[in-house]
C-alpha cells in the first residue's frame, strides 16, 4: 500500500490492454447507472410526495394508506444511501481495475454485487404503496415496516460488499503499487467492514433481548455513524480527482492525501469496541458514537487546507479556473462541507439545527459526487461531456440550493423550529419562519438542480465517443 512520493500516482488508462479497458469501463458503468438510477427513484418519489398532499387526489388514485411518511422513507434512503454508496463501489471498482486490470482476482465478484443492488431497488421501494406497511423515521436509515424492505436493505449491503471483498482479495499477498485513489478506497472498503460489523453486533445484541423488531434506532445508530466515515472517504477521494482534473496534480500533496484518508480509517477503529466498553445502546454509548463523528474534522480540514495551498500555487482566486465544472464542484463541495462543519459546532437542543448540518454535509458529498462523474467518471468511460455551462448551472443550482437551505434551516432552528415536525409559520417566531421561508426557496432550486444532473447524466451516458478505426 505503497506509492513513489513525486512520482506521477495514478495509472492512466491509456496503458491498460484493450481487454482490460473495456472491464474496466463496462463494470464502472454499471455503477455509475445505478447510482443515477437511484437518484432517479428518488426524484420519482419526490414528484409522488406533492402529488399525495394534493386535496382530493385520493378520489382520482388508488393512493395507499399513510403514502406521504413511506414515499418520504424511500426519497430519503434512495437520495441518500444508495447514491453515495453506489458512487462509492463505482470508485471502488475504479480502484481495483486500474491498478490490476485484466489480472484482477475474483473479476465476477463486481459483476454479482451491482446484480444484488439491482434486486435491492424494488424491495426497497415497492413496499411504499402496500396499505399494510408503515414507515419509520429512524436515524441514518429510515424503515418501512415490511419483510421485502429488510431485504432490499441486506441486499444492498452485501452488493456493495462485493467490490469491496474484491478489493481486499487484490490487496493480499500482492506487492502492486496502489494509487492514492487505491489506498484510500482500500480505507473505505475497511470502513465499511467496520460498519457492517457495528450492525452485526447491536443485531445480535438485539436478538438476544427479543427486540430486534422493536428497536431499530438502536440497530442503525452505531453501524449509521460508520457510514458516515465511509461517506467522507468518498468525498475526499473526489476532491483529490476533481483537483487533479482542474489544477493538475502539482496542486495535491498525495501525502498529505495519504495520511489524510488512513486517518479516517483509524478513527473507526473504536466503534465495535464501544458495544463493549459501554452498556450496550445506553445513552452514554449513544453520545460515544456522536462524538466520535466529530474526529472526521481532522482528516477532512488536513486535506482541505492542503487542497486551498495547491490552489494558491496555482495563482491568486481570481486566477483559479472557476469556469471548469470540476474546480466548481470542488469549491462548492469545500464551502458546504466547512459550513455543516461549524453548523455542527453550534448545535444545542433537538431542532432544525440537527438537520441543517447534516444537510449541508452530505450535501457536500453529493456535491463532489456530481462533479466528479459528469468530469473525471465520462472521461474515464469514454462518454460524451456536457457542455461546461450545463455542468456549472446544475452545480450552482443544487450546490447553491442546499447552501441556502441548509442556512435557513439552521437560522429557523435558532429560533425554536422543532425537529422531525411540522412546521406552519404561524406557529414560529417571525425569524423563524422567514428561515423555513428561505430553506424552502433553497429546496425547491435544489431539486431542479438535482433533476438537470439526473437528466444530463443520463443523456452523457448513453452516449459512447466513436471507437478509432485501426489503420
Amino acid at each position: 500500500m505503497t506509492y513513489i512520493a513525486g512520482s506521477a500516482p495514478e495509472l492512466d488508462l491509456g496503458r491498460a490492454s484493450a481487454g482490460s479497458k473495456a472491464l474496466l469501463r463496462r463494470e464502472m458503468l454499471g455503477w455509475a447507472w445505478l447510482s443515477v438510477g437511484a437518484l432517479i427513484v428518488a426524484g420519482v418519489f419526490a414528484i409522488l410526495l406533492a402529488f399525495s398532499r394534493v386535496p382530493g387526489v385520493e378520489a382520482v388514485f388508488p393512493w395507499p394508506l399513510g403514502f406521504f411518511g413511506k414515499g418520504l422513507v424511500i426519497h430519503v434512503v434512495f437520495s441518500l444511501i444508495v447514491w453515495l454508496l453506489a458512487v462509492f463501489a463505482f470508485l471502488v471498482t475504479y480502484a481495483t481495475l486500474n491498478t490490476w486490470g485484466e489480472d484482477v482476482r475474483v473479476r465476477f465478484m463486481g459483476d454479482l454485487g451491482q446484480a444484488l443492488v439491482g434486486l435491492a431497488f424494488p424491495c426497497l421501494f415497492v413496499p411504499a404503496f402496500f396499505d399494510s406497511t408503515s414507515p419509520e423515521l429512524v436515524n441514518y436509515v429510515p424503515l418501512i415496516r415490511h419483510p421485502a424492505y429488510d431485504i432490499g436493505l441486506l441486499l444492498l449491503a452485501a452488493g456493495v460488499l462485493g467490490p469491496v471483498i474484491r478489493l481486499a482479495i487484490n490487496v493480499v499477498g500482492r506487492r502492486k503499487m496502489l494509487t492514492p485513489a487505491g489506498t484510500a478506497m482500500a480505507s473505505g472498503g475497511f470502513i465499511y467492514l467496520i460498519a457492517l460489523t457495528c450492525f452485526g453486533i447491536a443485531a445480535a445484541l438485539l436478538s438476544r433481548t427479543a427486540e430486534l423488531d422493536t428497536g431499530r434506532e438502536q440497530l442503525f445508530w452505531g453501524g449509521g455513524h460508520l457510514l458516515e466515515f465511509v461517506y467522507a472517504a468518498v468525498m475526499m477521494t473526489n476532491w483529490m480527482l476533481l483537483a487533479r482534473e482542474s489544477l493538475g496534480e502539482k496542486a495535491i500533496d498525495f501525502d498529505i492525501f495519504k495520511i489524510a484518508i488512513i486517518l479516517v480509517a483509524v478513527f473507526s477503529l473504536p466503534a465495535p469496541a464501544f458495544y463493549r466498553i459501554f452498556v450496550a445502546f445506553s445513552d452514554k454509548q449513544h453520545e460515544a458514537f456522536r462524538v466520535l463523528q466529530f474526529v472526521l474534522g481532522l482528516p477532512t480540514a488536513l486535506f482541505a487546507f492542503s487542497l486551498l495551498s495547491g490552489a494558491f500555487k496555482f495563482g491568486r482566486p481570481s486566477q483559479w479556473p472557476w469556469r471548469q465544472p470540476a474546480f466548481l464542484a470542488l469549491a462548492l463541495s469545500l464551502v458546504l462541507f466547512g459550513v455543516g462543519g461549524i453548523m455542527g459546532t453550534l448545535i444545542s437542543g433537538s431542532d432544525t439545527r440537527t438537520p441543517a448540518h447534516y444537510h449541508s454535509v452530505v450535501t457536500a458529498v453529493s456535491v463532489s459526487s456530481m462533479g466528479m462523474l459528469l468530469t473525471f467518471a465520462l472521461s474515464e468511460l469514454g462518454r460524451f461531456k456536457p457542455s461546461d455551462r450545463a455542468i456549472r448551472v446544475l452545480l450552482w443550482l443544487y450546490g447553491g440550493g442546499q447552501l441556502f437551505a441548509s442556512l435557513g434551516m439552521f437560522l429557523a432552528g435558532g429560533y425554536g423550529a422543532p425537529r422531525k415536525a411540522p412546521t406552519a409559520a404561524g406557529s414560529l417566531v417571525d425569524v423563524a419562519a422567514a428561515g423555513m421561508f428561505v430553506h424552502g426557496i433553497g429546496a425547491l432550486v435544489a431539486v431542479l438542480g438535482g433533476a438537470a444532473f439526473v437528466v444530463i447524466a443520463c443523456l452523457a451516458l448513453r452516449r459512447a465517443l466513436p471507437v478509432p478505426r485501426r489503420a
